[in-house]
């Protein structure tokens, strides 16, 4: 990882920066009142920022109050730990809550070594636009390739341009990464015409570890893969061009 996290230049070329974190497992995590709050007062104590408890439809979760733009998250499902932030001050200050939680919740709730299916890293890009997001990822991306003669500019409404290329970093395939663009959240989710265009660049370590300390140490290792990757190919291949297309239309 870099000596110098790279956050503030992130937060600078998007209208929101995010790194979340997920843990997925095998088996169902445990739903008893004490270990959870336990679990998330805890956390509440090293954060105090995460000072609201709230319960959704298959979901608990515990977040800063949004009156700011940086705020965080850890949420709870039933084979999932996840967790947030956004606009971080610095890459450490989002990596510090991930790392903890990895810390704390196998003893919390009972996660071993060969419950972990897998640990992903993300680094997401918001931009809002009132112009087309569709046709704005087009252009960005798409018009000087030989894509762009699929359509008929002069007779087409583009209505779904969201590119998705997945990656193994591994010999194995056990470390991927795949590189997002998205027009609209996920089909499960409701639309509106005042969701941003979104880049996800998502790293993901799958299958179990020998010890439930090495979490932190395959934690480590996605941060590195992810700043690479953001680096070198996200910002000038999909943030950049994007970015320069909205500015051009304003």
């Amino acid at each position: 990882m870099s000596a110098e996290p790279a956050a503030p230049n992130f937060s600078s070329l998007c209208s929101d920066f995010y790194v979340n974190q997920k843990l997925g497992l095998k088996l169902d995590l445990p739903d008893r009142r004490e270990p959870v709050l336990d679990m998330f007062d805890r956390l509440r104590r090293e954060f105090p920022r995460l000072e609201r408890f709230r319960r959704f439809e298959g979901e608990i979760a515990l977040e800063s109050v949004e009156t700011e733009r940086e705020y965080a998250w850890v949420a709870m499902r039933q084979t999932s730990l996840r967790s947030g932030a956004v606009n971080p001050t610095s890459l450490e200050d989002a990596y510090s809550l991930h790392k903890r939680i990895l810390e704390v919740s196998p003893y919390f709730l009972s996660i071993s070594p060969i419950d972990v299916d897998h640990l992903e890293l993300v680094f997401g890009f918001d931009f809002e636009t009132d112009e087309s997001r569709d046709e704005i990822i087009f252009d960005a991306l798409y018009a000087d390739s030989p894509l762009a003669d699929l359509i008929d500019r002069q007779q087409d409404t583009l209505i779904d341009v969201q590119p998705s290329i997945g990656v193994s970093l591994s010999l194995t395939g056990d470390l991927q990464a795949s590189f997002e663009v998205r027009s609209r959240p996920r089909p499960d989710m409701p639309s509106s015409e005042s969701d941003p265009i979104s880049i996800f660049l998502t790293v993901r370590k799958t299958g179990g570890i020998k010890a439930i300390e090495d979490l932190s140490t395959v934690f480590a290792a996605l941060c590195g893969h992810a700043e690479r990757l953001a680096e070198h190919r996200v910002i000038p291949h999909l943030v950049v061009p994007i970015r320069n297309t909205i500015l051009a239309r304003g």
